[in-house]
């Protein structure tokens, strides 16, 4: 059994607990304590302390990929937990924007840090553990960049996020699937991996309720996966898709799930 605890999501369902823009996940899977992002801010480490959850245990830690919502936390574990590797892609660090002008990377004053763990395109990080990108696979569409750049040679390209990867749970015969924003398209993400169940925001968060995301409902819908979403999904898109999604639930601040 692996159990899972939204540590900080966009959402709280505990009044204990605050939120922020960001995600943070606490699981317990194949005999470790795994932190899968570190939000924004602090934060997860205070809802934490409140849920009595001690980070100190973690053995190992994730980065999704370089965004500030998502690894704004990370020299606060550093200084909590004194010697869990964090694992995250190669490509984490390179200067990630909104437009020209706002950047919403991690900061780079940490990568030098010999706790962190930098990795490739697939990378087994413990037995039935993995890391994996989806880069050069093919797609089933291509969403575009979202407005979000990299700066490559002093001049803005496309953000193609080839920094984001996902973690893949194997236990029991099941493959369980965390992703934090899906950037590279959740159908693509969905039709690659295959999951039996997948935890993680959608990056739906703008998109209108009409037939389109309809669609992705039902398309998503016939894999036969088990959805727990967060996040940049959408609480309106998230219950907009809940009506065509029989396995569809909403993992919000302080809930813990088991898969």
């Amino acid at each position: 059994m692996i159990n899972i605890t939204a540590l900080v999501e966009n959402t709280t369902s505990d009044e204990r607990l605050d939120k922020e823009h960001g995600l943070s996940l606490y699981i317990e899977a194949l005999g470790h304590r795994i932190l899968f992002d570190m939000g924004q801010t602090d934060l997860f480490a205070r809802n934490a302390e409140a849920l009595g959850i001690d980070l100190a245990g973690v053995d190992l830690a994730v980065l999704s990929h370089g965004h500030y919502d998502h690894g704004g936390g990370l020299a606060r574990f550093l200084e909590l937990n004194q010697t869990a590797p964090v694992y995250l892609n190669q490509h984490a660090f390179e200067p990630h924007y909104h437009g020209e002008e706002r950047y919403i990377g991690l900061d780079t004053a940490l990568a030098a840090s010999p706790r962190l763990r930098f990795v490739g395109d697939r990378e087994e990080i413990a037995p039935g553990l993995t890391l994996a990108t989806c880069n050069g696979l093919p797609k089933r569409e291509d969403l575009g960049s979202f407005g979000l750049t990299v700066e490559e040679d002093g001049a803005f390209q496309p953000e193609d996020f080839r920094h984001e990867h996902y973690l893949l749970i194997e236990d029991a015969g099941r493959r369980v699937l965390i992703s934090g924003c899906s950037h590279k398209g959740i159908l693509n993400i969905v039709d690659w991996f295959r999951p039996d169940v997948l935890v993680g925001g959608f990056h739906f968060n703008t998109m209108p309720l009409d037939d389109a995301l309809a669609g992705y409902a039902r398309q998503l819908s016939a894999y036969g996966t088990e959805f727990y979403t967060c996040h940049c999904t959408g609480r309106k898109q998230y219950a907009f898709m809940k009506e065509y999604m029989d396995h569809l639930a909403y993992l919000s601040t302080g809930q813990t799930i088991q898969v």
